[in-house]
């Protein structure tokens, strides 16, 4: 099959040249400028067509596909793809890839283009050469069927419903093989070079846990390992994941999908109550961020998607949902050990970077959870002030001096500026939920319904 000619630009693009103009009235042309840099860094560097049709997208300086981040990348372009083929094209590319490599591995976080070998440790357990890592995390799964959801009621296209289905009955065997980790779960990770947080411990099978209903696994969105094994955001996010595929199954009547999507996500979302949650001294009744089963909690947020803070982006979870709001309250303060305020910004960073950095991804998550413009206005206004001169968005920066940075080159920041610009401008790209309802209603795939501060 013929490699397609993908877009490598969307300046002109008549939804992104509005952005632009309404975020020039707030003054300053950066905001505009910076949108267009990040969506066409994004289609013209990290893209690859395939000779299958597919589309290989690297994450930035690592020359690998990761399952989440390229998920991630394409996000903003949702609020583009009406009217647009070519753009249309390139998701369900994407999308293709992604469900090649789930079938090909879905405990695998990150692929190579080729079978090369080549891999973040030549030792680890895994030598599968088109593997780049396989730390298996649960939200690998969840946001390549969150995208191939988002999508289709975006565009209302169909072609990657078969893919997406067969993906989706994987994830729910995973999803339920690793609710009994400990006596149903073969998969095991052993890293002997690195911190620690780069391998799991008790021979690779991770501290022990016990059943709870939520289903567990070995990293976090940071790809550093979980302290206990069940994520609560993770499981959230799955459970978000699993209602978008019950959906999707529903429009070919594969009533058995349905049901079997709709069964493990109201597990989760139950046993993520009943097991993920605690009583803090100052925010009340808030999620944890990690629980074993067993009696233990870690109380913290990660920068990274999914995270406690990016429940209404990622999780169908109501913004004005009081156990949301108190864990709000929770992440964005000094409880939350990486929560950070220095003397350039203030935000949540991330165990995986050095201590006193704070993660761009984590103040537009911010801005986009917000319903007040200001904040969101704020949160553009401190990327901007962060870049450190360089016209990106990187993995983190030091809260005291921008200059000392993480990545040159990480596409998922880029992606969530252009997200939170496109927000502000009334072009947002993920749904807020209603909470009037039991699961939550859409408020809309294209837009949020504000008109933000433009």
């Amino acid at each position: 099959m013929r490699s397609p000619d993908f877009p490598t630009s969307v300046a002109d693009h008549p939804v992104v040249r509005r952005a632009v103009h309404r975020l020039d009235d707030l003054g300053d042309p950066r905001f505009g400028r910076m949108l267009v840099r990040c969506l066409d860094d994004t289609l013209a560097r990290t893209i690859r067509p395939m000779p299958d049709g597919s589309a290989f997208v690297v994450t930035g300086d690592i020359p690998a596909m990761w399952l989440r981040d390229s998920s991630t990348q394409m996000m903003p372009y949702l609020a583009l793809l009406r009217d647009d083929t070519a753009l249309q094209d390139l998701l369900l590319a994407v999308l293709r890839r992604q469900f090649q490599q789930i079938a090909h591995d879905p405990y695998a976080n990150a692929f190579n283009a080729e079978p090369s070998g080549r891999g973040h440790d030549r030792e680890d357990l895994c030598d599968d050469p088109w593997v780049w890592e396989e730390k298996y995390e649960v939200d690998s799964l969840a946001f390549p069927l969150l995208l191939a959801h988002r999508f289709w009621a975006a565009s209302g296209r169909t072609d990657h419903l078969p893919q997406t289905l067969r993906a989706a009955r994987t994830a729910i065997e995973v999803w339920r093989t690793e609710q009994d980790h400990e006596n149903h779960s073969a998969y095991r990770f052993v890293r002997h070079s690195g911190p620690p947080s780069d391998t799991l411990p008790n021979g690779g099978r991770g501290t022990p846990v016990g059943r709870t209903g939520m289903t567990w696994s070995g990293f976090r969105p940071s790809d550093d390992a979980c302290r206990y094994g069940y994520n609560i955001p993770a499981n959230l996010c799955a459970a978000a994941a699993l209602d978008g595929a019950a959906e999707l199954a529903h429009q070919v009547r594969d009533a058995e999908l349905v049901a079997d999507a709709a069964r493990l996500a109201a597990e989760l979302r139950a046993a993520a109550v009943r097991h993920g949650t605690v009583e803090h001294p100052e925010f009340g009744t808030i999620y944890a961020y990690e629980v074993d089963g067993r009696g233990n909690a870690l109380l913290m947020d990660d920068a990274n998607m999914p995270g406690l803070l990016s429940l209404p982006l990622v999780a169908h979870i109501a913004p004005t949902d009081p156990l949301y709001l108190a864990t709000r309250r929770f992440t964005l303060s000094p409880a939350n050990p990486t929560w950070y305020r220095g003397d350039a910004a203030e935000g949540i960073g991330s165990p995986h970077t050095p201590d006193g950095h704070i993660w761009p991804i984590g103040i537009a998550v911010q801005g986009l959870t917000s319903d007040d413009p200001a904040e969101r206005v704020t949160a553009l206004r401190t990327l901007l002030a962060t870049d450190a001169g360089t016209g990106a968005m990187h993995e983190s920066f030091h809260k005291d001096d921008p200059h000392r940075f993480t990545r040159p080159w990480f596409s998922w920041a880029n992606a969530m500026y252009a997200e939170l610009a496109l927000d502000v401008a009334g072009f947002g790209t993920r749904p807020l939920w209603d909470s009037d309802t039991k699961e939550g209603a859409a408020r809309g795939v294209t837009s949020h319904g504000r008109s933000g501060s433009a």
